[in-house]
């Protein structure tokens, strides 16, 4: 089966970059390290006398959430290298963003899973260890590594009812890669009983690393400027959305007051223009953040489009009111913690599979609110942005929920800890 799997993949391969130079029209990113792809690595110079740790974390969420464990591997380990990989522009520059100085991090992407690109891979950088982040379980990045000799140890690790039917239909692929992994840390119990069930071994309940996130007292800082800049309008941000969730967005906000600023932040940075063009296309009058500068945003702008990088922290900051997106539609859901861990009451969609516990756990907490369609989100939204009491005891509570489910950081270092020694 991993043959016929290998051998789809050299078929795909001219696709495969015919996709990238396509993609690299509206993000440039995509048409950048092809040979790192590809396996080639001989421009990344690293110190080879240093011990190298590999984490892989596929795009921006996934290297947002490694943050702690990241630094957590540097400090525990100083005279080690630490290798991030990612598949994604946008991931890249994320970690770019959080990581750039310091000097013992090196980036790369990972190789399309094919043996002889991943084995050029393993051979240049030689890890002593793979941590892979939440999902990524590639079947051959599992074979090579085995024959290596490199253990894997999936992280904050989650798998949803629907991805672990897909799997068992393919049991030769991924029954296979998940039972050569050395470990695996999972978010939650429900997480780890599929885990189980796909045949890993060594499967232990750490909770989410997500939770160990701090906001950056810069991002703070920043998002205190932002709305200093937005002025006294109460704030909406929905954040993470992604296609098809802006229109039922704006198309609700038309039906609502006139004097509450929304601010749409995009999944997707590729799709930026896209939402533009529709909020204009409804005679929304628009701001982009990335034209903003320190000019003050007027009073008769409805909405701002986060066009930015990595500042999640500070859209959250500057809001009254969070929505977290990918829950509107059946997507699954984005991070919730982020907005929680900044004090602001968080509304969410009714399909946040990828997040079920945290979604769970974070209304009974009383720190967000589920609503049903984007006419609800708008109606609770206005709800909250009318009653300051019942905003801020909402917020203080999401804070306490994101502060209390901390300590996975520590959790998952303590099991990788036999792995790298």
């Amino acid at each position: 089966m991993r043959l016929i799997y290998s051998l789809a993949w050299w078929f795909a391969l001219p696709l495969v970059l015919l996709r990238l130079f396509v993609r690299g029209r509206k993000e440039s990113g995509y048409r950048q390290h092809i040979a790192e792809r590809l396996g080639f690595y001989e421009s990344i110079i690293h110190d080879r006398a240093s011990p190298v740790l590999w984490v892989h974390a596929v795009s921006v969420g996934e290297t947002r959430a490694a943050q702690p464990l990241i630094d957590a591997l540097l400090a525990a380990y100083p005279a080690h290298t630490l290798l991030l990989t990612h598949m994604t522009p946008t991931g890249r520059a994320t970690g770019r963003d959080l990581f750039g100085k310091q000097s013992r991090v090196v980036q790369s992407y990972l190789p399309y899973d094919t043996g002889w690109m991943v084995g050029r891979f393993l051979r240049h950088f030689q890890p002593r260890l793979c941590v892979l982040m939440e999902t990524e379980v590639w079947p051959n990045v599992m074979a090579q590594c085995a024959s290596h000799d490199v253990p894997v140890a999936l992280v904050n690790a989650r798998l949803s009812e629907r991805s672990l039917n897909k799997a068992l239909r393919l049991p030769g692929l991924f029954v296979e890669a998940a039972a050569s992994m050395s470990c695996v840390a999972a978010q939650t119990e429900a997480d780890a009983v599929r885990i189980r069930q796909l045949g890993a071994p060594s499967v232990h309940v750490t909770g989410s690393i997500k939770f160990d996130v701090t906001p950056p007292s810069e991002m703070l800082q920043r998002g205190m400027i932002l709305r200093s800049q937005l002025g006294a309008r109460p704030v909406l941000v929905c954040a993470n959305t992604r296609d098809g969730e802006e229109a039922l967005i704006l198309d609700a906000m038309q039906q609502h007051r006139p004097d509450i600023l929304l601010m749409l932040v995009p999944r997707h940075p590729q799709r930026f223009d896209d939402v533009a063009h529709m909020i204009r296309a409804r005679s929304l009058s628009l701001v982009r953040r990335s034209a903003m500068g320190d000019a003050e945003v007027g009073i008769d702008v409805r909405v701002v489009l986060g066009d930015s990088m990595g500042e999640m922290f500070a859209y959250y900051a500057a809001c009254d009111v969070a929505f977290v997106g990918g829950s509107l539609l059946p997507l699954g859901g984005h991070n919730l913690i982020e907005a929680s861990a900044v004090g602001k009451p968080v509304l969410i969609g009714p399909h946040t599979f990828n997040f079920a516990d945290a979604a769970v756990n974070a209304i009974a907490a009383g720190g967000a609110q589920r609503v049903a369609d984007a006419a609800d989100l708008w109606k609770q939204a206005i709800r909250l942005l009318d009653d300051v009491s019942v905003r801020t005891t909402m917020g203080e509570h999401a804070r306490h929920f994101a502060q209390q489910h901390g300590g996975a950081t520590t959790r998952t270092l303590a099991l990788l800890e036999p792995l790298i020694k």
